[in-house]
């Protein structure tokens, strides 16, 4: 008689030999919980107009996010702020679903003054921490929804020398807030020579200014030569350079995705052309280690840095970012605020207190005048 016909006729017995006492299955209860509830990820790309970023997105995962896009013209740019647009969809493959927000920033480096265009977005990633840190804090946390941002494609052009000077500013202001992943947009207008080359040059700025890039975990001493391998050659790949395209092209007797030249195609999922499949591979193979990184590294310097600096409750529930584009108030000044505002309080509970005690002598003196029986 089988287990099944066994529990249909309401005997409990031990499915396993003697001596098992059953935790070896735990992993297996921790799988089932995590498809039933879920996954949560976010990704910020920031990048110049024109470098293929929506168009990088949707190739990576095969889905429509930006169907009512109207793109500005040139004279629009000229004035045009950085705006942030989250868009969150939900993609579901073979029974695990995915939430997926793709933080999206146009206007980045569109403006004449790029000075402080990106103080949007660093207000922004600070937002995201602290609605975190409210909802973490406060007293119903079983349904809390993650919006940090895990991981920023930092998209770069392939027509320059290297990084420019917004580059280098901007991963500077983010690298202790955000994994950063560089990326070589529009890789197929370099030949291999120069894209090995623009790689070199951009690897060796980064070490040059000091920018803390996402690095790939080192493969366990237990996992297989495969893996090691495809880790190996992850590393050697930063900064990817990427091709991405929507459309479907018939090379070599198939339907492949990819860009039609005069002089061929580029393929966006043929290793060999560009660093696409790659890119998409680090994204999935990784992606529990950057929210793991978000969690243990970047959200707990802020909340340590937060904590030091104290904070009050706005008004709508949550401590309001400090955001970078305003100086911060003179030290003296918050101190003042800080004991007026305590002197307040404590007026306030001295004069409960005397209300309290008059009550109180007035409820004695009435029972006193009262005759007795």
């Amino acid at each position: 008689m089988s287990q099944a016909d066994k529990l249909k006729q309401g005997q409990f017995t031990n499915p396993e030999t003697p001596g098992y006492v059953g935790f070896a299955n735990l992993p297996n209860q921790v799988h089932r919980k995590s498809v039933k509830k879920g996954f949560e990820f976010t990704l910020m790309v920031v990048g110049e107009s024109g470098l293929g970023k929506s168009t990088l997105i949707n190739s990576l995962f095969l889905t429509d996010l930006y169907p009512e896009r109207v793109i500005p013209g040139a004279a629009e740019k000229i004035e045009r702020t950085v705006q942030i647009e989250a868009s969150t969809v939900e993609i579901e493959e073979r029974g695990v679903k995915l939430r997926l927000t793709v933080v999206d920033t146009p206007g980045y480096g569109d403006a004449i003054n790029s000075q402080d265009c990106f103080d949007t977005i660093i207000a922004y990633i600070d937002d995201q921490f602290e609605r975190y840190l409210y909802d973490e804090s406060g007293l119903n946390r079983r349904h809390i929804v993650d919006n940090r941002v895990h991981c920023c494609f930092y998209f770069i052009s392939p027509l320059g020398h290297g990084l420019k000077p917004l580059d280098v500013q901007f991963m500077k202001a983010i690298h202790n807030k955000v994994n950063v992943v560089p990326v070589i947009a529009k890789a197929d207008t370099l030949t291999l020579r120069e894209r090995e080359r623009l790689k070199r040059r951009i690897l060796d700025e980064i070490d040059e200014h000091g920018i803390k890039i996402y690095h790939l975990p080192d493969a366990e001493s237990d996992e297989d030569e495969d893996f090691k391998e495809q880790t190996r050659i992850l590393k050697a790949s930063i900064p990817f350079a990427v091709v991405g395209s929507n459309q479907q092209i018939e090379a070599k007797g198939k339907k492949v995705r990819g860009r039609l030249y005069p002089w061929g195609v580029v393929e966006v999922e043929n290793p060999e052309h560009n660093d696409f499949l790659k890119l998409r591979t680090m994204l999935i193979t990784h992606m529990q280690d950057l929210q793991e990184v978000t969690q243990d590294l970047h959200y707990e310097n802020f909340r340590s840095e937060r904590l030091k600096r104290g904070g009050r409750l706005s008004s709508h529930g949550y401590v309001l970012p400090l955001s970078p584009a305003k100086a911060p108030e003179p030290e003296g000044m918050d101190k003042d605020i800080i004991l007026q505002e305590k002197e307040a309080e404590l007026r306030r509970m001295q004069e409960m207190i005397a209300k309290m005690q008059a009550q109180m002598q007035k409820h004695g003196d009435g029972e006193g005048d009262s005759p007795h029986l």
